[in-house]
């Protein structure tokens, strides 16, 4: 049987590959050879996830490397920098070195380093805490001031927007989180996004006192690269296998082992946990347009 996760992702890889639009001059090129990386894209993508009640956006037809996916949102939100030197040594990431800008190590005035200047995070908690139920409760990392300052790539998940709520009449808060990305190499980091804004809901949540509730994500411009096409059919025919099997324990869902107004900055990776989560091996390669 499929999870929820799941249905999305076959959905919108049926979706790409029957009415997808062939881009045209493309940004990216392939790292091995220097082709221009072609994308088979759709738009306006949205998915939503409830947190609370067990919903997950995770898939087990390929591996997801979440000890990564979470030490990438730390490097972003708690250390705040957009050194690789950090990233490297820090958490053993090297999957944004091809992106350094140069002799400097960094991938420029970007993400962590936004987050740094303007002192994102910081305001977003105070703001969550001193008026939970504002409108206002946004990270933006789109800065021009930023683009023009220092070549680099420029974000693709780069805003989330936060609403707290209530539910069934109980006095308990919920965080309630929009993940907005303006492009989404699907088959590759589709679901390292997601989970990565799901724990860093839940560091927030953690941090405020409060409970996660809805996770949302949209995608402007969602692809999967024309080197990739053979692996969506892959991933294609695992999630027929699947779907035939009765899972032997529940959908996998992540969990933060720490105490309700544990500072954010005070969490560890090593404090999530994953259960139920058994995906398919072996794990697929994929060339990156880059």
């Amino acid at each position: 049987m499929l999870s929820k996760a799941e249905i999305y992702f076959v959905n919108n890889i049926n979706e790409i590959m029957k009415n997808g639009v062939l881009d045209e001059n493309p940004r990216p090129r392939y790292e091995s050879d220097g082709t221009v990386a072609h994308s088979q894209f759709i738009t306006q993508v949205f998915e939503k996830y409830d947190i609370t009640n067990g919903e997950t956006p995770i898939t087990e037809l390929r591996p997801i490397p979440l000890e990564n996916t979470i030490n990438e949102g730390r490097w972003i939100y708690q250390d705040q920098t957009s050194l690789l030197s950090v990233l490297k040594n820090k958490y053993n990431i090297h999957w944004w070195d091809s992106w350094s800008i140069g002799d400097d190590t960094t991938i420029g005035q970007r993400y962590g380093a936004t987050v740094k200047r303007y002192d994102l995070m910081n305001k977003l908690l105070k703001s969550l805490i001193e008026d939970p139920f504002g409108r206002r409760h946004i990270i933006n990392l789109w800065q021009e001031k930023d683009f023009e300052e220092t070549d680099g790539l420029k974000p693709c998940a780069f805003m989330i927007i936060i609403s707290v709520t209530k539910r069934n009449g109980s006095e308990d808060k919920y965080v309630d989180l929009t993940l907005i990305q303006r492009s989404s190499d699907y088959l590759v980091a589709g679901h390292i996004n997601k989970m990565q804004y799901v724990a860093l809901m839940m560091m927030i949540a953690k941090h405020c006192n409060y409970k996660v509730g809805n996770f949302a994500h949209f995608v402007q411009n969602l692809h999967v690269y024309d080197r990739h096409l053979e692996q969506a059919k892959t991933l294609l025919e695992r999630a027929v296998v699947l779907d035939s099997l009765e899972r032997e324990v529940g959908q996998p869902q992540l969990i933060l082992n720490v105490p309700d107004g544990t500072n954010f900055y005070d969490i560890a990776t090593e404090d999530f946990e994953m259960i139920n989560y058994n995906p398919f091996k072996p794990n697929l390669k994929f060339e990156l347009g880059i």
